[in-house]
């Protein structure tokens, strides 16, 4: 089995809270939106890291990271990407089991077209009154569970 850590949009935020959920896990997908190669560089302490840049994420630190990243995890393809709304290629023909995304910081995960798409929400700075989330993504024997986590903080 793999367990997958999800986090989003922490906009230079990386909540001690948001640590404790992601330790333990396999990996970790940051789906953009950092504010801080520091928040990287903290969450490799935890597990190895893949991560995209959002809109936010401006200067030379930030090219060092792609629009878009392909990987594989226990026999699955993920898709990661900041915005879904911006998604422009033909997910069965790429072959793509799940595709993670943030930028709207709502948590949310559903299933079209046999893809599972998660957003794993705002980790960072509250927006409006959606709440501080993080998900994970389980695999395994081909099945797939994920869940998102409410981080609790007030």
């Amino acid at each position: 089995m793999a367990v997958i850590g999800l986090i989003s949009d922490t906009h230079g935020l990386l909540r001690p809270e948001a640590v404790r959920r992601l330790t333990g896990v396999d990996a970790i997908v940051h789906a953009g939106d950092i504010g801080d190669p520091g928040i990287i560089e903290a969450l490799r302490t935890l597990a190895p890291v893949t991560a995209i840049r959002g809109n936010i994420d401006r200067g030379g630190w930030a090219r060092a990271y792609r629009e878009t990243e392909r990987l594989s995890v226990a026999g699955r393809t993920l898709y990661v990407l900041h915005d879904r709304k911006t998604l422009a290629i033909d997910l069965v023909a790429e072959g793509i089991d799940v595709v993670i995304s943030g930028h709207s910081h709502v948590p949310k995960i559903e299933t079209a077209a046999g893809v599972l798409f998660i957003n794993p929400g705002s980790a960072g700075r509250r927006r409006f009154k959606l709440p501080i989330t993080v998900a994970t993504l389980e695999i395994a024997a081909g099945e797939m569970r994920a869940e998102i986590h409410d981080l609790g903080v007030g």
